[in-house]
C-alpha cells in the first residue's frame, strides 16, 4: 500500500513531508507514488510501545485469562499502542507462571491487526517493604535466581524486564546473572546513591517509574535518581499522566536525562477505560475516583488511569518537544525490550506499525503490520 502527502516522523525523529510504501507488513520505501492514498498533510508517527502497564478494560494481566489478554491488547491497538510488554505484580510464583504462560499463548496465536506482545515486565516480588507502594506486602521476597529461571522458562523468552530493589541481600548477584538475558530495572527501593551505583555497575540499565517508590532526589542525598542521571547507559521510565509526576519535574527530567534516555510509560491499571468504581490490581482492591486510582487506604497511588498515547500528548502539553515525546514513547521502550531492530521507528525493513493523527496528536487511524486497526 502506498501513502502520500504526509508529515512523517522519520527514523531520526524529525518530521518531514513525503510519502511511503508498505509491502508485506514492513516499510519498503519512502517514495511518493501518484496513485497513493492521500493523507492530506496528516502526521504519521511510529506505533507507541508501552513497557509498563498492568491492564485496562477491567482486565488485570496478572490474573486474567487469554480472552482477557486479547481484550487488553485490543484496547491498546485502538489507542495507538501497537506493541506492549505487560507488567506483572508482586504475587505468588504460581500466579505469575500462569500469567506468563498466558502471554506465550497470546504471542503464538496473535491475530492480524492486534497489538504485538514483545515482552513481559516482571515488577516484583524482589522489592523493599519500605517502598512497596501498591505491591502486596505479603508476597514480597528476597531475590531468588532459581525462581527467576523457572519463570523465564515459563515465559518462553518473553521475560524482558526484571525489576529489583538493589539493597536486598542477593540483589547484586541476581543482577549479574540475568543482565545478559533481560533488562534489569531498579524499582520499589530504599537504596541510596552508592547502592544504586553498585547496581548499575553490576548491570542494571533502567529505573522503574522514576521518582515513584524510591527516595527523593536531594542535594546531599541524590539517591537512585542521581545515580541514574549520571550513568549514560541507564534509561528511566516516567509516568506522564499529570498525577504521578508534576509537569515541572517532567520538563526537568527531560533536560537532565535527554529524550534519548527517557521511556514514557502509562503504569495503567485494569480500571483504564472503565467507569469509576472498585477494581482489582495485583490481588488488591483499588478504587478509581476523580481520574485517580488508589488503594483502599485512599492514600497510596495504585497506578495510572491514563493510556500511553494520552501520556505522550500530556508530555507535549507540558512543553516537551513533540519529537522528543514521540521518541520516548517508541524507540526508547523498543530498546528496553531489545526489539529496536523491528519496531519503534519508521524505518525501512521495520514492521509497518504506525499512527496517522492530526498535528495535535488526535488519532485518525492506527496501522499494525500495514493493516488498519478497527477501532
Amino acid at each position: 500500500m502506498n501513502f502520500k502527502n504526509a508529515v512523517i516522523c522519520r527514523e531520526d525523529f524529525t518530521f518531514r513531508a513525503g510519502g511511503f510504501t508498505v509491502n508485506e507488513g514492513v516499510f519498503q520505501s519512502f517514495e511518493e507514488a501518484p496513485d497513493a492514498v492521500d493523507l492530506h498533510g496528516a502526521y504519521v508517527i511510529p506505533g507507541l510501545i508501552d513497557v509498563h502497564f498492568h491492564g485496562n478494560s477491567g482486565e488485570d494481566f496478572s490474573v486474567t485469562d487469554l480472552a482477557g489478554l486479547k481484550k487488553i491488547a485490543g484496547y491498546l491497538a485502538g489507542h495507538g499502542i501497537t506493541s506492549f510488554a505487560p507488567a506483572s505484580m508482586t504475587m505468588p510464583e504460581a500466579v505469575l507462571k500462569a500469567a506468563y504462560e498466558n502471554a506465550v499463548s497470546y504471542r503464538d496465536e496473535q491475530a492480524e491487526g492486534s497489538a504485538r506482545i514483545l515482552g513481559i515486565n516482571m515488577e516484583g516480588p524482589y522489592f523493599s517493604h519500605e517502598k512497596k507502594g501498591a505491591q502486596a506486602e505479603e508476597h514480597l521476597m528476597l531475590p531468588d535466581y532459581d525462581m527467576f529461571e523457572r519463570l523465564y522458562q515459563a515465559s518462553g523468552g518473553l521475560l524482558k524486564i526484571v525489576c529489583i530493589a538493589p539493597e536486598l541481600p542477593g540483589a547484586l548477584e541476581l543482577i549479574e546473572k540475568v543482565k545478559d538475558r533481560c533488562t534489569v530495572s531498579i524499582a520499589h527501593t530504599a537504596a541510596d546513591y552508592d547502592t544504586a551505583k553498585r547496581a548499575i555497575a553490576a548491570g542494571a540499565t533502567q529505573v522503574t517509574h522514576l521518582y515513584n517508590a524510591m527516595p527523593p532526589f536531594l542535594h546531599r542525598a541524590p539517591g537512585v535518581v542521581g545515580a541514574a542521571a549520571e550513568s549514560a547507559q541507564v534509561l528511566a521510565e516516567l509516568i506522564c499522566d499529570g498525577v504521578h509526576v508534576h509537569e515541572s519535574v517532567i520538563r526537568a527530567t527531560f533536560a537532565m536525562f535527554s529524550s534519548h534516555r527517557i521511556i514514557l510509560v502509562s503504569d495503567s491499571l485494569s480500571c483504564l477505560g472503565m467507569p469509576e468504581g472498585e477494581y482489582e490490581s495485583g490481588g488488591q482492591k483499588i478504587v478509581m475516583r476523580n481520574g485517580a486510582a488508589m488503594l483502599a487506604d485512599g492514600v497510596t497511588f495504585a497506578g495510572s488511569t491514563t493510556d500511553l498515547f494520552q501520556c505522550m500528548r500530556r508530555a507535549v502539553s507540558f512543553g516537551i518537544r513533540s519529537e522528543d515525546a514521540v521518541r520516548a514513547a517508541t524507540i526508547n521502550p523498543a530498546r528496553a525490550l531489545g526489539a529496536d531492530d523491528k519496531v519503534g521507528s519508521i524505518a525501512l525493513g521495520k514492521f509497518a506499525d504506525f499512527v496517522v493523527c492530526d498535528k495535535d496528536f488526535n488519532i485518525k487511524q492506527c496501522y499494525i503490520g500495514g493493516k488498519p486497526v478497527v477501532r
